[in-house]
This record gives C-alpha cells, structure tokens and sequence, in this order.
C-alpha cells in the first residue's frame, strides 16, 4: 500500500506491506514540496506528482513535477523536463506492468503540447516523442495500449475533434461544433473516459435521452453512441472507474450521498457482504490488488468518523488499519440532515443542517458554512471535522448548496453564471432567512465561515450585509477576482481561459464590484483571515491584497498565517491551531451563552 505519511512536520511517501502491514520503504517529498496525487505503475514502482509555488515573470505560479519512486531500488528520480513547469505531471497513459508511461509536454506556456513516452527504469530517459504538436490541439488521448488516437483542439471559436484509427495514420478532422451553441454542444461534446485498444470503440459520459449525464459505449469515428452502459434516472454520472484493459467496472453518482453502482459482479457481491457485515451506514471498497484478494475498505456515516479496514478474500477476515479520529470513539456526535429551502427568486437550493447534542433547537447561534469550489462542487451528507467542531461548541451548521453548486443537473450549475458575489451571495442570505423563520437560528448571533470559495463568501458576507452577520472566518479565500483569474489562466487553454472568465464574470461584469481587497473601506465586522504560504491554487498575493487594503482603510483584520501549508492542511498541529484560533474568534464574536 502506499500513501502519504507525516512524521515530524515532515511528509514521506510510504509503502508498507498489505499483508504484515510493516513498512517497505519511505522516500521524503522536501519540506517545500506539496503531493498533489500518486498512483501505482505495475506491481513496482509509484508515480508521483509534487508542487510548489514560483515567480515566472512577476506573477505566482504553481509549477509540478513528475518523480517514480521504484520499490525494489529504494530510489526515485524525476521523469519528463527536469525544471518544474505549469503541465510537468501531465499523464496520458501507464503501462499496466510499469516499464513506460506517455506524458503530453509543452516546451512553454506558449507552445502546444507533445507526447513522449519515457523509460520509468532510466532516471536518464530524456523521452523519445510519439506525437509532434498539432496547431490547435491541446488534448491528446491514449488507447488502452498506449497509442494517441485523438486530440481536441480550437480554432476560430470552434471545438475541433481530431481521430485516428491506429499509431501509422493521419489524424482527420471527425467533428467541428461551437461551445456556445448549446444545441451543437450537447449534441457534439463528450467527457472521454476510455479508447480501447484495436477498435474505434471506447466510453465517455454524455447527456443522455434522460438529462442526465451517462456512461455510454461509442464508435469514436461514427460519433454514435452504441450502448448505454449505466443510467440514473434522477442523478448524473459523477465519475467512472476502469480496469487497466479499459473495462469500466464502476459508476458512481451522489444524492445526499455518494453512491457506487458495481458493474463488476464480483464487487457486487463483495459489496453486499460487507454490508451486512459492518453496521456503518456508509461502506465503500476502495484501492484493491487486481485480482480482488485484498482491498481496503472504508466504513463510517455522517456523525461517525469511520475507520478503515483490510479485506482479505481467502481468509474472508476483515482486519482494522487504522481509525479516524480515534479520540471520538464512543462520543455522541451532531447528526446532520438535509434540508430545503426557497431562494427570492424561485430557486430550490438544497443543503444541510447539523444542530448541536444537548442544546435546545431554538434561538441558536448560527453558523453559516458554504463550500468551496464554487462550481461543480457541492457539500454532501458525510463526516466533516469542521462541522463537528462548531457544532460541539453549541453553534447550528448551515451548509447551502447554493446555485452553481454540482450534482444538482446542468440547469441549476448554470444558474451560478456571472452570479459571484450576487445571487450565489443572495442564496446565503436566503438561507440564513429560512433557519431564523425555523425557529432554530438567532438573527442576531450569525457568522459566516469557509475556505477557498466559501473563504470568499465568508469575507464578501460581512462586507456586503454587516447588518445580517457579526463576524466572518476566512481560510484561502478569494479577495481579488481579476487578480486571481488571471493567475488562473496560466492553467488553461487560451479559449479554456476566456471560457472560465465568462463563467465567473458574466458578460461584461466588473467582478471588482464583488472583490473584498477592493473594499476593505467598507469593512466593519471581526474578520479572522487565514492562508498557508504554499497555497498553489489561491495564492498567497490574494491574502496580502486583502491585508494592505485593510490597513489603508486603518480596518483591523485577525490574520493566521501557516508556514508551508497548501490549500488545506498538512500538518496536524496546524489545522489544531486554525481550529483553536477558530474556536477562540467564535467565542469572542458571536458567543453561545
């Protein structure tokens, strides 16, 4: 098994032994590095990305890299381009066996990208090129045997598609539509998934008869769909998740909670079993070896932290790893519930409601808690530490998942359009509104907390209705749109760019009308602003606008700062000080009584 492990503030890539669960070996990932993802390369080696933040001609950029740590050597060494670049963990492909992988390359941020395959056994491997750029095209994608048989690209305005059948043809033009045209676009854009090797066959998720996003078999040279493989009458496909040969073995989807529908019947029946084995309302089979002998098993609920189990099929044994959260054993946690409520302006937003055990259900303090993301991300009815933390401390949980929030259909994710900062913003007030007309809430003793997006939220909140809220907690939030899309753009295609500025702006919307750094002035509410230094996706620039702009406004701010922290925590005793610090500020500014 291999994860990440911290020891000492110090984070390690680890391998231990399923079987005796003791450690293999341990390679350190640098105190200013940051893990973005790993996985496993044939039965030997790990791949990995690692990320840190750098000034590229003025500006703050996230920059990775790829290493392969190889388990029989105890060593790791990097793949690809040896300096740290925007796109430098881009993975087309794995070899099943782990002795090659294809990676798509850009040799600037100017350039399109090319595909090499690299040697994982030769730390020095420069790459030997399989696909030459191709004007236009931004995308490439691999079979199932390592072939780059499509690529997507665009010109003048226009979604181009590019195909072929095997390694030795020419690449032809097979579909041309505008994203902007919603007809053309659903008619013509699919979310690809799989290529299967020697065939023009493969998956993608697309709209189906029914709405709603569907895992679907297609001819990628006809363009027609030749089955639907899984279909949820009420929900959207979410994800998939596929074998090495590129058989799809599971769809997932999400009401008030996740859901995995096993292809598989094997699984299927490893899933039902265990059901009835663990009593916790929610068990999931996560990472399993290939041929199902062992697989890690998660289960817990929406007030149970959880634990996590080895399953081993020849012993039918299920044998503890580790538990979560072990000090709340035995402890009687907040139940959340989902809850509905009715926007100014018609909309139907969802979300979730946590009350404090012990507390009358009456004239609560109140916490407002919107997610981040914004958009394709929603809150869920599952453990969350934050939530358990405020409302152990007497407050009531407000999570709305407000419009542009996912798993809510097409419809509502577009209602979110341009609306940063105004509608989006309205949902909050609407649901505070609805738990003071509840009876539960107390319109007077109401704060508003969240990170990344929902940090965002908090800070805009006060700023824009001090007469609702007392005070507001932000942890890696927004405070200056303009500055922060731009930033974004070095990660995007230049059509990908303008695409998301016109999602976020709207058309022609000055998003500094709804950046707090451009309106400390109007500041007079306890604000706690926080960050990690190491942030890559809001850089560290958007917490010290926000604090020079306060102190041009002579407007006090709270300000936590963590020392080589991302996005989230780390380090254990960091997100204890955050919490603590949280804690603290609550207490001071909106008080349980």
């Amino acid at each position: 098994m291999a994860f990440e492990r911290q020891d000492g503030g110090k984070a390690f890539l680890t391998v231990v032994d399923s079987v005796t669960l003791k450690p293999i070996i341990a390679s350190g990932l640098g105190d200013k590095f940051h893990l973005e993802w790993l996985r496993w390369a044939g039965p030997q080696k790990v791949l990995f990305s690692i990320s840190q933040m750098q000034d590229i001609n003025g500006e703050e950029t996230k920059v990775t890299r790829l290493l392969v740590l190889d388990i029989a050597t105890g060593a790791a060494h990097a793949i690809g381009t040896r300096q740290m670049t925007e796109t430098g963990d881009d993975v087309l492909w794995v070899d099943p066996k782990g002795q090659t992988i294809l990676m798509q390359v850009r040799s600037s941020y100017y350039d399109y990208p090319e595909v090499y395959r690299f040697d994982l056994d030769d730390p020095k491997d420069h790459g030997s090129k399989v696909q030459r750029e191709f004007t236009g095209v931004w995308d490439w994608y691999a079979d199932t045997a390592g072939v780059v048989r499509l690529g997507i690209g665009y010109s003048t305005g226009k979604v181009m598609i590019y195909y072929r059948k095997k390694a030795d043809d020419r690449f032809r033009q097979i579909a041309r539509f505008d994203p902007d045209d919603k007809d053309e676009s659903e008619e013509d854009s699919w979310n690809i998934q799989r290529i299967v090797e020697g065939s023009d066959q493969g998956y993608v998720i697309r709209k189906g008869d029914n709405g709603h996003q569907t895992l679907q078999l297609v001819n990628y040279e006809t363009r027609k769909t030749i089955r639907t493989v899984y279909s949820n009458p009420d929900w959207d496909v979410d994800d998939v998740w596929f074998r090495d040969d590129g058989t799809p073995y599971a769809a997932l989807y999400t009401d008030d909670t996740d859901h995995v529908v096993w292809l598989d019947p094997k699984l299927k029946s490893l899933q039902s079993g265990l059901n009835h084995a663990l009593t916790e309302p929610q068990v999931w089979i996560g990472s399993s070896a290939s041929d199902y002998s062992r697989a890690l098993i998660y289960a817990g609920g929406p007030n149970d932290p959880g634990a996590v189990y080895l399953y081993d099929a020849k012993a039918k044994s299920l044998k503890p790893i580790f538990e979560n959260r072990p000090q709340l054993a035995g402890k009687k946690l907040a139940m959340p519930k989902p809850i509905k409520y009715t926007a100014r302006d018609g909309t139907v937003i969802h979300g979730y409601l946590t009350l404090p055990v012990g507390h009358a259900s009456r004239a609560l303090p109140l916490v407002l808690y919107p997610h981040g993301g914004p958009y394709g991300v929603r809150d869920k009815l599952h453990y969350d530490d934050w939530v358990q933390f405020m409302a152990n401390r007497g407050y009531a949980v407000l999570q709305p998942n407000y419009r542009g929030s996912g798993g809510y259909g097409e419809a509502f994710s577009k209602l979110g359009d341009g609306q940063i900062g105004r509608k989006m913003q309205d949902d909050l007030d609407d649901a505070m509104d609805w738990a003071v007309k509840q009876g539960f809430a107390d319109p007077k003793r109401v704060c508003v907390v969240g990170a990344s997006y929902g940090g965002y939220a908090a800070m805009w909140a006060v700023i824009r209705n001090p007469d609702r809220y007392r005070c507001a907690a932000s942890f890696a939030g927004v405070t200056d749109w303009n500055k922060q899309l731009k930033y974004d753009a070095g990660y995007f295609s230049h059509k990908g760019a303008k695409a998301w500025r016109n999602r976020v702006a709207g058309d022609n919307f000055d998003l500094d009308e709804v950046s707090p750094a451009r309106h400390a002035d109007r500041l007079t509410r306890p604000l706690l602003l926080t960050q990690g230094d190491a942030d890559t996706n809001v850089p560290m620039s958007q917490f010290k606008r926000m604090v020079k702009a306060a102190d041009k406004a002579n407007v006090p701010v709270e300000e936590l700062v963590f020392k080589d922290e991302g996005h989230g925590f780390d380090k254990p005793e960091d997100e204890q000080r955050w919490l603590e610090t949280l804690d603290a500020f609550l207490a001071k500014n909106n008080p349980v009584g």
